[in-house]
């Protein structure tokens, strides 16, 4: 992200209109009561963990309610000094469930990226072990900015690491993503399952070349704000970050064999930057998509391509956001030139996506500590209607109290949010609502007013949404 921005401060503004008729997408509000979450990330199950960057991992359950404690907390052991500092990212090994080991990316506090591995307590599987910290790899930063910290495995059970290129924000003054003998500004790919701390697998790219790192399995990289292997195709697809003008989106097939060259600093997306030292143009790999810093946009979120089953209209899309504008972008991966805007509101500083493990996707906000799930405009509209007939409110408009009558088709548990005029939940309940007619007694702050709504979520994830006007 942008030091220039001041990323992550910016932006303290109104909220989400969570149903603006103009979007392809509805952002639903999932979870909430986050401090800077950074990260969304599962472990195979039905937890989702938050990952904040103040130095916590908090676990969140599949209805959305986040535990008190954290699963993890080294804030102790984390810089967050700068506006790129911090607790970055987060990665479950493939075997997590038997071997219970996760991987994190953070800053330590002589202000270097630090890659090291944990273990969930035998005891508890919501509490990791602190004690349990086993260094992996580090990566001297030369100044506060452009650390990356997405990590990933492959399909291939390798640990894929992004690093920025550790600029001050005056374009790579010291050229690391071009240098071969830098690990920064490149995509990494090391075996943490062999050797100690870990092995280079024997495919890299550059295993047996001299001059180069043989960590290094791609290299020209700013700093690739989050990217995500296609859970169908294997694809790898980079969102990294520009200098001034533009913004791009990567693309590696799961066939190749690595070694490519994004290009920057000679090249920032398709245009020149500074060419000094470079090599002829072919030689460089060019992103699949680009967009300038027009109409608010500065910054960008790279998000995952959709493969859940909820929501047919957005299968295959990779979506993406721009932190400055809010703008959240959906692009057809094998059509790039068939980009379109999913979704417009108020609200800004969309940071990272995430996904559960039936690849549904969930967004979060850096300023508002939320985290919001993804849904399908069409969809949504069409399970409002088939509940329609189910659901009464009354009286409505209200007086900060009102009833719900709702015909269940079986018994349930039904989770209840009450957000405000402004998009902030300001009330939550469960209850098990049984098969057949139901009345739920609402009652919400005197100080609420205005038009408002709610939303019935299930643990199936059917929802209801429903407006109410408190005078």
């Amino acid at each position: 992200m942008k030091k220039i921005y001041n990323i992550f401060g910016l932006f303290v503004l109104s909220c989400t209109s969570l149903n603006a008729q103009t979007n392809s997408i509805n952002l639903v509000q999932f979870s909430s009561g986050y401090y800077l979450p950074i990260d969304i990330e599962n472990c195979g199950d039905n937890r989702l963990f938050i990952v904040q960057q103040s130095g916590q991992i908090f676990i969140c359950s599949n209805s959305g309610v986040k535990k008190a404690t954290p699963y993890l907390d080294i804030s102790n052991r984390v810089d967050t000094a700068g506006n790129s500092q911090g607790l970055l990212g987060l990665v479950f090994d493939p075997d997590y469930l038997t071997n219970g080991y996760f991987y994190v990316d953070y800053i330590n506090k002589k202000g270097h990226t630090q890659i090291s591995r944990f273990q969930v307590s035998a005891a508890n599987i919501n509490k990791a072990n602190p004690s349990s910290e086993k260094f992996i790899l580090q990566v001297k930063q030369p100044f506060r900015y452009h650390n990356g910290g997405c990590l990933k495995f492959g399909t291939d059970g390798y640990l894929y690491i992004g690093t920025g290129d550790g600029d001050d924000e005056t374009g790579d003054p010291n050229n690391y993503s071009q240098n071969p003998q830098s690990l920064l500004g490149k995509m990494l790919r090391i075996d943490v399952h062999h050797g100690d701390p870990y092995s280079i697998p024997k495919k890299n790219p550059f295993i047996n070349t001299a001059g180069y790192l043989p960590e290094i399995w791609a290299l020209g990289l700013r700093n690739p704000w989050r990217w995500s292997f296609d859970a169908l195709t294997g694809n790898l697809i980079i969102a990294d970050v520009g200098q001034a003008n533009w913004e791009e989106i990567n693309l590696q097939d799961s066939g190749s064999k690595g070694g490519e060259n994004y290009g920057w600093r000679c090249y920032e997306g398709d245009h020149p930057f500074n060419l000094d030292s470079c090599k002829p143009k072919r030689k460089y790999t060019f992103p699949i998509s680009e967009y300038s810093h027009a109409n608010g946009d500065c910054s960008i979120t790279g998000g995952y391509v959709y493969r859940g089953n909820n929501y047919s209209d957005l299968y295959g899309e990779y979506f993406y956001a721009d932190y400055c504008s809010g703008t959240i972008r959906m692009l057809d991966i094998n059509n790039p030139s068939n980009e379109k805007n999913a979704y417009s509101g108020t609200q800004r500083a969309y940071v990272s996506f995430g996904e559960d493990k039936k690849h549904e996707l969930y967004i979060t906000n850096f300023v508002d500590g939320n985290i919001y799930r993804i849904t399908d405009v069409s969809t949504f509209k069409q399970i409002n209607a088939a509940h329609a007939n189910s659901l009464k409110v009354y009286p409505n408009p209200a007086k900060n109290n009102f009833t719900i009558e709702y015909n269940a088709a079986k018994d349930e548990e039904f989770t209840l949010h009450f957000y405000n005029s402004m998009g902030n939940e300001v009330y939550a309940a469960k209850r098990n609502l049984k098969s057949g007619l139901n009345t739920w007694n609402i009652s919400v702050p005197a100080s609420i007013k205005g038009n408002c709504y709610f939303t019935l979520t299930t643990q199936a994830g059917a929802f209801i949404s429903q407006r109410i006007l408190i005078e």
